[in-house]
């Protein structure tokens, strides 16, 4: 290029200084990111075996595992998401594509905002109160994905409202003067289109759910222990069933527990279970919204 030209004379240092400052900034996050997650694979991969992974803690056999726990986590994670999606996407939808703007929506906008703010702490105390003794369900694994929905309700709510505010009104415009009803305009070309930021709510809403340990201690217990299994197939789903109103600590919950005795080395095994569950949900959640996208 030549060096007479407008755009080289119109680079001026500040420019230069403002981009390297992007870029250092970008680098310092990156490093961050992979410092944490190298120091704590370093510090606990080697806790991580197969009888770690398949086994409950227990003095009598003298084992340490965090089957119970994993199970546990899995349980409030589906249970949260099949409960909090519908209602926030859904919430979403009406107050984008319906609802007429004025001060309810705006009022109900603040309330969700300010409800997305609230410490944790307080959502436990609430869910233990109303939850738990109020309708009866005690320390379970049920009364903490209730907490947990209050939770990330807000935030899926928002993240989706976001996403459909990006779509341009010339896709609403067009599909409903070629014919088509609103709510398949809504599922047929906002939803899909909308895709990648209602995605990003859930993976947030995830990461909430899988990393949160305060509103647990107060809904759903520390309890790790595993139904006892039969031979009988019926039998055993009936136990998993219920195992939905038993108390059920999360990895998180063992982890504060492990770090709280000083057994440092499974904490940060658990740790590392944790990491690894959240990249594989973050990775399906991802590829199922791809197809959906596609679809």
């Amino acid at each position: 290029m030549n060096s007479g030209t407008l755009m080289v004379k119109k680079r001026r240092p500040v420019d230069m200084l403002q981009k390297a400052a992007i870029y250092v900034s970008a680098f310092i996050a990156v490093a961050l990111l992979i410092g944490i997650i190298g120091y704590v694979f370093y510090k606990g991969f080697r806790t991580v075996t197969w009888s770690f992974l398949t086994t409950v803690t227990s003095a009598q056999k003298q084992t340490t595992g965090i089957l119970g726990n994993l199970v546990n986590t899995l349980y409030i994670i589906v249970i949260t998401l099949l409960i909090a999606t519908p209602i926030g996407v859904g919430s979403a939808i009406y107050l984008n594509e319906y609802a007429k703007p004025g001060k309810i929506v705006s009022l109900i906008e603040f309330t969700t905002e300010t409800l997305s703010g609230i410490p944790s702490v307080i959502f436990g105390l609430f869910g233990m109160i109303f939850f738990g003794e109020t309708l009866g369900l005690s320390y379970s694994i049920l009364t903490g994905s209730f907490t947990l929905t209050l939770m990330v309700l807000p935030l899926i709510t928002r993240n989706t409202q976001e996403a459909l505010r990006t779509v341009p009104d010339s896709y609403r415009s067009g599909a409903l003067g070629m014919g088509a009803t609103k709510w398949y305009m809504i599922r047929t070309i906002l939803l899909p289109s909308a895709m990648p930021g209602i995605v990003t709510g859930i993976i947030l809403a995830l990461g909430r759910i899988v990393g949160e340990s305060a509103a647990l201690l107060f809904t759903a217990g520390s309890d790790y222990r595993l139904p006892r299994f039969t031979d009988s197939i019926a039998d055993n789903l009936g136990k998993l069933g219920s195992k939905v109103f038993e108390s059920g600590g999360t990895l998180t919950i063992q982890l504060y527990l492990q770090m709280q005795n000083g057994k440092y080395d499974t904490a940060f095994g658990i740790g590392c279970v944790l990491l690894i569950i959240v990249f594989i949900l973050n990775l399906l959640t991802k590829l199922t919204a791809g197809k959906l996208k596609k679809g």
